[in-house]
């Protein structure tokens, strides 16, 4: 029989991606699947009679107790916040849409606008299949107040999302559009690659200063990548495209316009050949840069 470390291991990067998916941050999920460890080895073999399911169970009751905490300090966050994002190099036609330990862009910042319960029931049920018998478990609730946060959450998800159907060699043309329009401060041109509702969210986490809050609409949000530009704020920025959750986006290395380093990624949402959304994370504590990059 395998050991209670190699029972473990062997479910570590299930127990990641499912934290990950919960709460935005790769940083928080390895630590609830740390704790998520410690409980292994204090619990009674004999009681654990299924590892997998009792580790989701302790895992998403961890980061249930996470989302409630951060509720707090995230109310108190400068500016806006994303998720942490997971930034690789863009190796053309044959970069892979997704990693296992992913979830894109476009659903993690959905994922945000739900309450606790809603997102922990969401991401169990819809994204790992689990029955809304354990479900309920972890929220320490009836099945039936379960499925009604999954639903919830659901609707809450579909009322909120950012449009996002392209495939990624069609998000690859339209951000490479977007970024000639914006180089050559062609407004029209912009407007041309713009969703009429196009959303721009920034979260510069205090390091770096950006729009505190989000930006609608297609003549807005073009005059704000205009003006970051004009403004000198990409000088001697090194830009490489890189694939940001899966999805075509751009990394930024450099200095700032005060002489303080930059580091940063754009990622987008495309759909029907236009930019939908557009979201900025400046804060360098939230990306997990590839070596290879």
């Amino acid at each position: 029989m395998p050991s209670s470390v190699e029972t473990f291991e062997a479910e570590r990067p299930h127990l990641v991606s499912i934290a990950y998916r919960m709460l935005g941050s790769v940083a928080e999920a390895q630590d609830v699947v740390q704790e998520a460890w410690l409980r292994y080895t204090r619990a009674a073999a004999d009681d654990i009679r299924d590892p997998r399911a009792w580790l989701t169970t302790v895992t998403g009751r961890l980061c249930l107790d996470v989302l409630k905490s951060a509720r707090v300090s995230r109310e108190a966050y400068t500016g806006q916040w994303l998720p942490e994002y997971f930034v690789d190099p863009d190796d053309g036609p044959a970069a892979r849409a997704e990693r296992h330990d992913e979830v894109g862009l476009a659903l993690l910042v959905v994922l945000e606008r739900l309450s606790p319960e809603q997102r922990v029931a969401l991401v169990l049920h819809d994204a790992f299949a689990v029955p809304y018998a354990e479900v309920a478990e972890v929220l320490g609730t009836t099945e039936a107040t379960a499925r009604q946060h999954a639903t919830r959450g659901r609707r809450a998800a579909a009322e909120g999302a950012v449009r996002h159907n392209a495939g990624l060699a069609e998000q690859r043309r339209v951000l490479a559009a977007f970024i000639t329009a914006v180089n050559s401060g062609d407004l029209r041109a912009l407007a041309a690659v713009l969703a009429p509702d196009v959303v721009a969210i920034s979260d510069g986490g205090g390091f770096t200063s950006t729009a505190l809050r989000p930006i609608l609409g297609a003549d807005k949000v073009a005059r704000f990548f205009v003006g970051i530009l004009r403004g000198g704020r990409l000088d001697g920025a090194v830009l490489e495209p890189a694939l940001i959750n899966g999805t075509a986006g751009i990394y930024a290395t450099g200095r700032a316009a005060d002489g303080g380093p930059l580091r940063g990624a754009l990622g987008v949402t495309v759909a029907d050949g236009r930019i939908t959304g557009l979201f900025q994370q400046l804060n360098p504590a939230k990306l997990s840069v590839s070596d290879l990059l």
